[in-house]
């Protein structure tokens, strides 16, 4: 029973998705710290400034869609940079190790399909 669940955590797929969670993890941190430390700011800035920008009060209610963008935008870069960093090449990767496609054979030519009727011919006589 431990050897198969050895065996279980030891294969690769599961190896590759603790490792991808891990980056994806510290990656997300990464580009929060990034989105907080210049979009947010840039977008207040372009909103207004201050500490009302990218926010508007309804009834002493304040919505800050300044943070729903800056949260928008850490989405994109972080699907963007995963997509261009770890599909793109793996999926390069995979197309090398994968076994070439032998093309079906080609059905007989014009040349070979009037030699076979010659020789069906032949055969009749």
């Amino acid at each position: 029973m431990i050897s198969g669940f050895k065996d279980f955590i030891m294969r690769g797929n599961i190896v590759d998705l603790a490792i991808a969670v891990v980056t994806g993890a510290a990656f997300a941190a990464l580009v929060t710290a990034f989105s907080n430390a210049f979009i947010n700011p840039l977008i207040k800035l372009v909103t207004g400034g201050g500490a009302v920008g990218g926010k508007f009060t309804v009834n002493g209610v304040d919505f800050d869609y300044g943070l729903f963008i800056t949260a928008l935008i850490t989405f994109l870069l972080t699907m963007a940079v995963i997509y261009f960093v770890v599909v793109v090449p793996y999926n390069k990767f995979r197309e090398r190790l994968a076994k070439p496609v032998e093309a079906a054979p080609a059905g007989p030519s014009n040349e070979e399909k009037l030699l076979m009727e010659i020789r069906d011919a032949l055969r009749a006589r």
